[in-house]
């Protein structure tokens, strides 16, 4: 009769385990094991890594196209409380001011006017954010797809927000003066100087509006990822409606 040793057996089964899992490890890198696991579930949704990619691409375009277009429009920041822009905190007191003494259309005429240059410059958007989506990479498009409700917008955030103010700037610098902004804001802080006992201003307002209008485009462009991510209806094509179940299902 043959006796087993169940101890010395457990052992030797558990260093052979080890001596295989080593095997595989010196074969195959951490990151490459990781990225089997991750493409598990594309397979099983039969989704490639194109269908991910334009699925993205879509959504991206989408945004830009059915948002930031509003942007464009008459009255596309002034009557959108969005991203209407106000003055900077520390201007406030030359609003209040104008309406103390009786001049509030002049108050109001200030504010339409950097709301007009923003809508103006928006228009030289479009090309920059098609550069950004037609660079985006499968990697780019994982981490978007299985990211947090904002990260499409993330993304061309911080892929364009450089050129944006490069091409925003000058464009509202040229549109304060094609829409009166200049003269309105000259004839704004010399009413406010003349006022007694004030800290007289000399602001600068084109950094500011730039900034502000880049706020608002990608505010706008965060309103449709949203609605893509959860609203069925708003996944307008095959593969938006596919792409976007991989992200119901993490």
């Amino acid at each position: 009769m043959i006796t087993t040793n169940i101890p010395k057996l457990r052992q030797f089964y558990k260093i052979k385990a080890i001596l295989f899992l080593s095997l595989i490890i010196s074969t195959s890198s951490c990151a490459q094991l990781l990225q089997i696991v991750e493409q598990t579930p594309l397979s099983d949704l039969k989704l490639s890594q194109l269908d991910i990619s334009n699925g993205l691409k879509g959504a991206l375009d989408k945004g830009v196209e059915k948002q930031v277009t509003k942007l464009t429009a008459i009255d596309g920041f002034l009557q959108n409380e969005l991203v209407k822009i106000v003055l900077p905190e520390e201007l406030q007191i030359i609003d209040t001011k104008l309406r103390q003494i009786g001049l509030s259309s002049l108050a109001d005429e200030g504010i339409k006017v950097l709301n007009r240059a923003a809508e103006d410059a928006v228009k030289e958007a479009t090309p920059i954010f098609t550069d950004a989506i037609k660079n985006l990479t499968f990697s780019d498009a994982k981490n978007i797809l299985m990211g947090n409700n904002t990260a499409a917008t993330t993304y061309l955030e911080s892929s364009t927000s450089t050129a944006l103010y490069s091409k925003f700037n000058p464009v509202i610098q040229n549109s304060f003066e094609k829409v009166g902004a200049t003269k309105v804001w000259s004839n704004i802080i010399s009413k406010y100087n003349k006022i007694p006992f004030v800290k007289k201003v000399n602001p600068n307002l084109t950094d500011y509006t730039t900034r502000k209008t880049m706020d608002g485009v990608f505010k706008m462009i965060a309103v449709e990822e949203l609605s893509i991510r959860t609203t069925l209806n708003s996944r307008s094509t095959p593969i938006l409606k596919k792409v976007f179940a991989l992200q119901d299902n993490r």
